[in-house]
This record gives C-alpha cells, structure tokens and sequence, in this order.
C-alpha cells in the first residue's frame, strides 16, 4: 500500500467523521460521563462509528485504537488511531475549536496524521514519509522561528489537567513566556503547525490525544515530544511538549 493511497483514505475518513459529527454541534445531544469523568457525546461514537466502518472496507488488515470503542488488533503491522471528537467539553459547550484526529501508525510511531477541524474550517494533513510535509487547507506550512521562551506565544488546554508536579514544571514555563493562552485543544498544535504559536505543553494524554499531531508538527519543520526530549510512541506517559523551533523546545526542557 502507497502513502499516496493512505493520504487519499485518511481524507476520505476524515471527511466522513465531519459528515457525522456535523448535525450534533451546538444542538442538544445528551451527554454522559465515561469512568475517567470524561465526557461522551453521540457525536463522539457516531464519528468513530463512521471511521471503523470505512476501514472495515478498505484495511480491513490494519488495527484500529479508537478513544470510544478501543483496540482492534489488525495482521499488517499497521494501526489507525482515532479521537473522533478532542475537545469533547469546548463541542458541548458550542465552541468551534474541537477537531477530529486520525493517525496511521507504524511500528509505533505516527507516520501519517489528519487534523479536521470541521467548525472552524481548518484541516490539516501531515506526512513523515520521504520529504516530511503538513499542508493547511491544501497549502503548504511552516512552524516559525522563535529565539527563545521569552518571546515565545505558547498554549495549553487547561491549567487543571497537570498533576502536582507536572503543574510546577508548567508554572515555569508559564512564567518564562512572552504570553500564554488556554483552550483550543487540538487546534492549538495545529496553528503551532502553522506558525501562529510556538509551544505546546500538555499532560495526562492518551495516544489518540497525540498521534495524530506527530506528523503534522514534524511535517512543518517543528518538534513534539515528551517531556524528557523522547520520541512519542504508544507506550508514552502522555506528557506532550510541542515547539515550532529547536531553541524554544530545548529552553522549555531545561525548565520542565
């Protein structure tokens, strides 16, 4: 299978999760609290629901990570991991900046990553297959240069998600930056992508929180990993450092 192939499905999936997700927001879908006090909506499980039926068809070999239904194991050595809906909470509360994520894994690291932030208009595609590339709407993109944390913008979701120590390490990197700005969730990786932010720090992840974004902030020329400077894989803590350049993401390290 070509990585040109891969590109035109995961868009073909992404497009199906905008399909089912759309008639949900900002209407009255109940919602329901998973056992780690999550959120769930029908948005949610009918995006996912759309996504694993249309790899059910076309890889019907590679295993699925869904946020809402789980693990299905595959033959290929390959594995789409989905969060059909990150930002869940700011979805149910009528804002724009929740996307769908799909990523293609390969021996355990993403290599493929769609971001589709249907309200808001955004999409993003990002590649680490031969020449690394993420587009935005079709247009290529480019993480900016930034000399340092004190001229940095940088973002995370919410202050409250760290635990004790991760919010010590955050409360120093808040400190040392030109400004900090909270929400936007998966958005946020995205305009780092793009080159409207230049760092992302966030804990308490789960891969369908990340995969996704690998690709994509790579494929711009910037840098995403954990917290001690490691590559990303499935067995990560979930301690996610994101910088659209090397000299604002290793200052960040020293201070975390």
């Amino acid at each position: 299978m070509t990585i040109e192939a891969d590109i035109i499905l995961i868009q073909r999936l992404a497009a199906a999760a905008d399909r089912a997700v759309a008639p949900f927001f900002r209407g009255n879908s109940a919602v329901e609290q998973k056992a780690d006090f999550s959120p769930v909506t029908a948005a949610d499980r009918a995006a996912e629901t759309a996504i694993r039926q249309m790899l059910s068809d076309d890889r019907p070999g590679d295993g699925i990570f869904g946020e809402e239904y789980g693990i299905s194991r595959g033959r290929t050595g390959r594995m789409w991991v989905i969060d059909p809906i990150d930002g869940t909470r700011g979805f149910i509360a009528g804002r724009p900046l929740y996307g769908t994520l799909i990523a293609l894994v390969e021996d355990g690291r993403p290599i493929l990553g769609f971001l589709s932030a249907g309200a808001a208009g955004d999409r993003w595609l990002g590649c680490t297959v031969g020449t690394p590339r993420t587009v935005l709407n079709g247009r290529p993109v480019r993480t900016r240069s930034c000399a340092g944390l004190g001229t940095a913008r940088a973002a995370s979701t919410h202050p409250l998600v760290f635990s004790a120590a991760g919010h010590a390490s955050f409360q120093r990197i808040g400190r040392s930056v030109a400004d900090m700005l909270f929400g936007g969730d998966c958005h946020n990786y995205g305009l780092l992508a793009a080159g409207h932010l230049d760092l992302v720090m966030e804990e308490n992840l789960k891969p369908y929180d990340w995969a996704a974004l690998v690709p994509i902030i790579e494929g711009a020329g910037g840098l995403i990993t954990d917290w001690r400077g490691r590559p990303l894989t499935l067995a990560s803590e979930g301690q996610v450092l994101a910088a659209g350049d090397a000299r604002v993401h290793a200052e960040a390290l020293e201070r975390i």
